[in-house]
């Protein structure tokens, strides 16, 4: 898989970040969600699949790519 970075709202160039991938899917890196509430809300988690926690306004990277 390649990724193409798209942009983060962060100004010291860590998380949330988003990516492009040129499988037609998106990677976001962002803080791992943990709180057991928001975890046990989830719907058919797969093995291997996890969850990162992204603010909202990361997503206009994403926008007409």
């Amino acid at each position: 898989m390649k990724l193409r970075f798209l942009g983060s709202t962060s100004d010291d160039g860590q998380c949330p970040t988003l990516y492009e991938t040129d499988r037609g899917t998106y990677v976001v890196q962002g803080d791992t969600v943990t709180d057991p509430e928001a975890l046990a809300e989830l719907r058919n988690v797969l093995p291997g699949e996890s969850f990162v926690e992204i603010p909202k306004e990361l997503l206009r990277f994403a926008e007409g790519s």
